[in-house]
């Protein structure tokens, strides 16, 4: 069976499991996206920039276009975040689910193909005036950043009956606060008194184009306000217009709704909840092929021999299709079984994730931070003894303040909780089980299967409940389990598993994952000695907070130290010696008639960074001699791999490559 058959038959296999266990949960994701070349803070730390907007417009029209002809985009303004000057931002698209569009009327504008003029803006105004049973009430904006600027503010609000207006006592002018974004958002509605409504519809022409900006409405006058608006477009010959503001509750639980969210480095895309795997499938594949119109893409490429991801992750989420239905609430135990059994394999925490792991990264496990495993046990085995009932906030509150970074950040956490029933966050009873520790890849197909993963897991742990208890992984956490062939033989164990409960995934597709997420530096095979070098996973320190210019929440780590692993077989170890920068570096049983060790080294010295007084180790030499003839490879600093040279290598020196401890498997080149 080839890869997608098998694909298909597990996705299969878990429905069946699902209906049999009376259960529908959802899938959603959050994969990111990048330009064919990122450049600037937008695109690496910061979360708005010059071109993000353009790029999120850009991919909207290409979806648009490729898959949701019904659907409307508007854009609305985001979360306000320490340290950043201006909110953040979110195209939303939406459609209703039965396929219809959400206003024919709006949907059916065409694009205007000359610029909105003076005169065709008076006529949009006086058109909407007459559509919503008003005399008069036009405002004239002023904007003190660029006075030519053709603004109109409607005061506009809905009695629960029809739509009113009121007076603003402004004297028909009202001048915007001075700072960017949408003339809406700009509003000094400080000056107007306590006893009015606040509420207005903005009219403004940025660059020919006409732009709305909504006020905050219900569903039903939202949706009446967008009618009349399309209807007063169409009569002034205005064309298609871009709108933002307010996105309405979906009270009647009709609309689909797709977001390009502005986040540090990235585009986000927050996909609707899918009902099965195969949806969310599809929803990649779109993406993709729509990314690709517009110089988009879900990898960074570094050098011609260089990918990763893009920075942002591509968040996995797992939900019910309804707070009635959700499957989790009533199921106490089948949460903590993913909980423990997440924590049992450390390949699920780190083979899908980024190069930038443990307890300072974005996505730490609950055994990385503060939290012991006395209070985590403690809180998994009183959630297995509930009994029958609706445990939605005893869930959270129990785990929410266990799964968190060490700063106490709920957010942050391989596994969080924070938009499961969190009554003191806005917007957090979503009934959403988050994990982080999953990046963006560079195929669709890639990042679906590893949700399909996911998914498998999900249906093998509600047949099976896993009770185990945690597992003290100490020190090995950070030095084992951060080599790529120890995550891989964890990950057997895994994908066996599964196939013995009837979820057969294709062994093929995730080997491809784990070679592109930890490329070859070195395949040397001479007579039956075999080694093989692969960069390794890395825990970079964080660093102390940074002034920058533009506000940010990304947080500074240290990126100097690099870890390789080193794994060779039995008569590679035989037979040959390695030496790094002339320091032997010797080898330990990993298993499965292998050998490997790690080593640490510092690549770099970029200001801020630990240990200052530590200079750079590159290039790094390394020497095979075999039979007293000696291969001499080479890593140089703008180079993702050794290459074979004949310049003369470091001579030997008596001290080896040492270990911090002991106990470790990896050694330290920084070590004297």
């Amino acid at each position: 069976m080839n890869s997608a058959k098998s694909l298909e038959a597990v996705a299969a296999k878990i429905q069946s499991v699902f209906r049999e266990k009376g259960v529908k949960l959802t899938l959603g994701g959050e994969p990111t996206y990048v330009p064919v070349k990122p450049e600037g803070p937008e695109w690496s730390i910061t979360a708005l920039g010059p071109t993000k907007l353009r790029y999120g417009y850009a991919l909207a029209d290409a979806l648009l276009a490729e898959a949701l002809p019904q659907a409307i985009v508007i854009y609305s303004p985001g979360k306000m975040y320490p340290g950043e000057l201006n909110p953040r931002w979110a195209l939303n698209l939406i459609w209703n689910r039965d396929g219809t569009p959400l206003v024919p009327e709006m949907v059916a504008l065409a694009e205007s193909k000359t610029k909105v003029t003076a005169k065709k803006f008076e006529a949009v105004q006086a058109a909407l005036l007459e559509r919503l049973g008003f005399k008069r009430g036009w405002l004239r904006g002023m904007d003190p950043l660029n006075a030519k600027r053709l603004i109109a503010v409607l005061p506009l609000d809905h009695n629960g009956r029809k739509f009113a207006t009121a007076d603003w006592k402004v004297g028909g002018e009202i001048e915007l606060l001075r700072t960017e974004g949408p003339a809406g958002l700009r509003l000094p509605l400080n000056h107007v008194p306590a006893n009015i409504s606040r509420r207005a519809l903005t009219l403004e022409v940025r660059d020919g184009k006409l732009s709305v900006f909504l006020p905050p409405l219900l569903q039903g006058p939202g949706l009446a306000l967008l009618g009349h608006l399309a209807s007063a477009l169409q009569s002034a010959r205005a064309g298609k217009p871009q709108l933002a503001g307010y996105l309405p509750v979906d009270e009647q639980g009709v609309w689909t709704r797709l977001a390009i969210a502005s986040d540090p480095g990235v585009l986000e895309i927050n996909l609707p909840p899918c009902e099965t795997w195969q949806d969310y499938a599809k929803w990649l594949e779109m993406l993709e092929k729509a990314g690709a119109k517009v110089g988009l893409r879900s990898f960074k490429q570094h050098a011609p021999d260089e990918q990763a991801g893009t920075g942002g992750g591509n968040h996995l989420l797992f939900g019910g299709p309804s707070l009635e239905e959700h499957p989790f609430f009533t199921r106490p135990g089948w949460v903590t079984s993913i909980l423990r059994y997440w924590q049992h394999h450390p390949a699920l925490s780190y083979l899908f994730t980024g190069i930038y792991v443990g307890s300072s990264s974005q996505a730490p496990r609950p055994d990385e931070c503060s939290t012991s495993l006395y209070d985590l046990e403690m809180a998994y085995q009183f959630l297995e003894q509930l009994g029958e009932g609706d445990h939605r906030f005893l869930i959270s509150e129990t785990i929410r303040h266990l799964h968190t970074d060490n700063s106490g950040n709920t957010h942050r956490s391989e596994i969080s909780f924070d938009k499961f029933w969190n009554v003191a966050f806005d917007g957090g009873c979503r009934g959403l089980l988050e994990f982080r520790a999953v990046e963006s890849l560079p195929h669709a197909t890639w990042m679906s299967a590893t949700a399909l993963l996911w998914h498998a897991l999900a249906a093998h742990l509600l047949q099976n409940p896993f009770r185990e208890p945690l597992v003290e992984h100490g020190r090995r956490l950070h030095d084992y389990y951060f080599l790529p062939s120890v995550l891989w033989s964890d990950f057997e164990n895994i994908l066996a598993e599964l196939a013995k409960s009837g979820f057969a995934l294709p062994r093929e597709t995730f080997r491809a994952i784990f070679d592109w997420r930890f490329p070859k530096m070195l395949a040397y095979a001479k007579a039956g000695s075999e080694l093989t070098v692969r960069r390794a996973h890395e825990g970079w320190p964080l660093l102390c907070e940074q002034p920058l210019e533009g506000g940010s929440t990304s947080r500074f780590v240290d990126t100097s130290i690099e870890r390789l692993e080193f794994v060779a077989n039995r008569a590679f170890c035989k037979e040959c010696e390695i030496r790094v920068q002339g320091r032997v570096l010797s080898m330990e049983p990993l298993g499965g008639g292998l050998l490997g060790v790690g080593l640490r080294y510092r690549r770099s010295a970029l200001y801020p960074s630990l240990h200052p007084g530590l200079p750079p180790q590159m290039p790094l030499w390394l020497t095979i001699t075999r039979g007293g003839r000696k291969s001499v490879f080479k890593l140089e600093e703008k180079r993702r791999a050794f290459q074979p040279t004949k310049e003369a290598a470091p001579a030997p020196l008596p001290n080896p490559c040492r270990k911090l401890s002991p106990t470790l498997l990896t050694c330290d080149l920084r070590i004297p």
